[in-house]
């Protein structure tokens, strides 16, 4: 399936929800990180090869759709991305598009194993004669592990580590545990107060805000369905 069939997929109806919903498990990606990367081989070839990222991830939404975009500042291979929710015969699939340097796009598309909290991405239209995937571990609420793997294409042989980036949640101690109101939007941990009619609300980034300011009354009401 392209890019373009799955984004339809998101916009046929007239309601994020689903969408917003289904991507709720990478609330815990919300925020500013601090990546350190290196490619896999001896000491001295990862030393080489290091670098440093920081990886800004939040809410977006346009009419019916919603997403968490992502950018990356010093990264060595993507500077931007959209996670979507794109269902495949009621499966919950998801799509990640990643743009690189040089303004091209690479989408890989794959499911969560929410018990285990993995993502793992099968690249779509990649090289002829490889198969490409990115796997992103959601080790803690601070803490997560994103690899990229290949492997000969459709041999079956278990795909081989390229490279890793470990990335750490700035401004926030390991040990910490997340405490604090719920976003009025997206549901994670509230960081910035929000006030209507004199009553007060939380959003968990700057996505959120914007879309509680659009239309409150639709967020307040989901909020009070739920509770």
């Amino acid at each position: 399936m392209s890019a373009a069939a799955l984004a339809l997929l998101l916009t046929a109806g007239a309601d994020p929800t689903p969408a917003r919903d289904a991507l709720r498990p990478f609330n815990v990606l919300v925020g500013s990180w601090k990546g350190s990367g290196a490619p896999d081989g001896t000491r001295d070839e990862r030393a080489a090869g290091a670098w440093t990222e920081t990886a800004a991830w939040g809410w977006q939404f346009k009419g019916a759709d919603a997403w968490l975009a992502v950018t990356f500042d010093k990264g060595k291979h993507f500077t931007a991305g959209e996670l979507r929710y794109t269902p495949d015969k009621g499966e919950p699939r998801f799509t990640l598009t990643l743009t690189a340097a040089d303004k091209s796009a690479a989408t890989f598309v794959g499911a969560l194993t929410e018990k285990d909290k993995v993502l793992a991405l099968d690249r779509v239209g990649g090289p002829a004669g490889e198969d490409q995937r990115l796997v992103f571990s959601l080790l803690h609420h601070n803490r997560h592990l994103y690899r990229f793997e290949t492997r000969p294409a459709g041999s079956g042989v278990p795909f081989a580590k390229q490279w890793q980036v470990g990335a750490t949640k700035e401004g926030v101690p390991f040990a910490d545990v997340p405490k604090g109101p719920e976003c009025i939007v997206s549901g994670g941990l509230g960081t910035t107060k929000v006030t209507y009619k004199g009553v007060d609300y939380y959003v968990c980034c700057s996505g959120c805000r914007d879309a509680f300011k659009e239309d409150p009354e639709k967020f307040i009401k989901e909020a009070a369905a739920k509770k």
